[in-house]
């Protein structure tokens, strides 16, 4: 079973996201777990990483907007960084997140987006963008602790 055991407002600078995005129709014969797989195997994490500070972790990011539903992988990086050929770059000014640490094992922590937004507004944060991401951290979502469970960053744009 998962549970929120923490959330809080996160102040970020102005950063660049780099990576690769996926629409809807990317996924039909697929699932999100084998874009992954593919990042892996490509070694575009590894070529990323190359390019310098890689923030708190990979990134799936999310953009939600008049019933599109889109999905991107990849790294926030500081302000200006240039992406390599076959990536793309999308631009984020300063501001602040709100964030839910979701515990749980992996494959249950995963779509907890409904339950982040219920207890963030709980917690006095309302969020008001179309953007969010997950946010993979280590250690805290690969070095699960000793009842195996691992920790999810579930953050959102204020």
């Amino acid at each position: 079973m998962t549970e929120i055991i923490k959330t809080y407002r996160q102040s970020v600078d102005a950063a660049r996201f780099i990576g690769k995005k996926y629409s809807h129709a990317d996924f039909e014969g697929s699932s999100i777990f084998e874009k992954w797989g593919e990042w892996f195997r490509a070694g575009w994490f590894d070529q990323l990483e190359k390019l310098g500070d890689v923030g708190e972790g990979q990134i799936g990011l999310i953009r939600t907007y008049d019933g599109v539903h889109e999905y991107y992988i990849g790294y926030f990086m500081p302000e200006g960084t240039a992406a390599p050929e076959g990536f793309i770059h999308v631009d984020f000014p300063a501001g602040e997140l709100g964030v839910c640490w979701v515990r749980g094992k992996d494959g249950e922590v995963y779509g907890q987006e409904g339950r982040c937004l219920e207890k963030l507004a709980e917690s006095g944060i309302t969020v008001s963008g179309g953007w969010s991401f997950e946010r993979y951290n280590c250690p805290r979502f690969t070095t699960p602790d000793e009842k195996g469970h691992i920790i999810l960053d579930v953050c959102f744009f204020l």
